[in-house]
């Protein structure tokens, strides 16, 4: 798992840097504001920040607030980390775009902690998200059923879109996830089955004569 850290103050940077490689987590380092939206705006950008609040050209809560204005299918999760504790700060920095804060110095147990909640919100997202592909995938397969299907009046076979006529069974499979196995219905078995096994007995008694 990635990480992006934003912070102009070294030693913080460095501890928390060390911290989270101790966890074993792959560690990005910024240095500003406008270095750490250039890395969430980047190709394969990490799904997890932690943005000092008070940065020179931009800072933290602006890095958010502009992250949130655009549209993206993963959006990363935002940790603001600030020396601000007050609660108008911390409803400002939520309010701003940040999903959670921490106060500096900040304490190990409760970065882990904060951290593990972040990990678990993306899980969550991802799995929400294949969910949603799942779904869109079920009713792109609906949607080919849709209209007008010629069948033959006589057999039942279903002509496809290659003009090609195809069993019932044939054609549902090749067009949604439905497999088939056969049976015999009860209207047939008094109908067809029942009449054509007393027919062949008929022919069996009528050979044995």
């Amino acid at each position: 798992m990635r990480i992006l850290i934003a912070d102009d103050d070294t030693i913080s940077r460095r501890l928390l840097q060390a911290t989270l490689a101790q966890w074993g987590y792959e560690v990005l380092v910024a240095c500003d504001g406008a270095e750490a939206l250039a890395v969430l705006r980047g190709l394969d950008p990490p799904r997890l920040a932690i943005l000092d609040w008070m940065m020179p050209a931009l800072d933290g809560l602006e890095v958010c607030q502009k992250i949130r204005a655009e549209a993206t299918a993963d959006p990363p999760y935002l940790l603001l980390l600030t020396s601000r504790g007050n609660k108008g700060d911390i409803a400002q920095g939520l309010n701003g775009g940040a999903d959670d804060y921490l106060t500096k110095p900040f304490d190990s147990e409760e970065l882990q902690a904060r951290v593990g909640v972040g990990l678990r919100v993306l899980e969550m997202q991802r799995n929400l998200a294949e969910r949603v592909r799942e779904l869109e995938e079920a009713l792109a397969r609906v949607r080919q059923l849709q209209g007008l299907v010629p069948i033959c009046a006589y057999c039942k076979k279903i002509r496809n879109d290659q003009n090609f006529w195809q069993q019932v069974e044939i054609y549902l499979s090749a067009h949604t996830d439905a497999r088939f196995t056969h049976g015999i219905c009860p209207d047939c078995l008094e109908s067809v089955i029942k009449p054509e096994l007393a027919e062949l007995q008929s022919k069996s008694r009528q050979k044995k004569r």
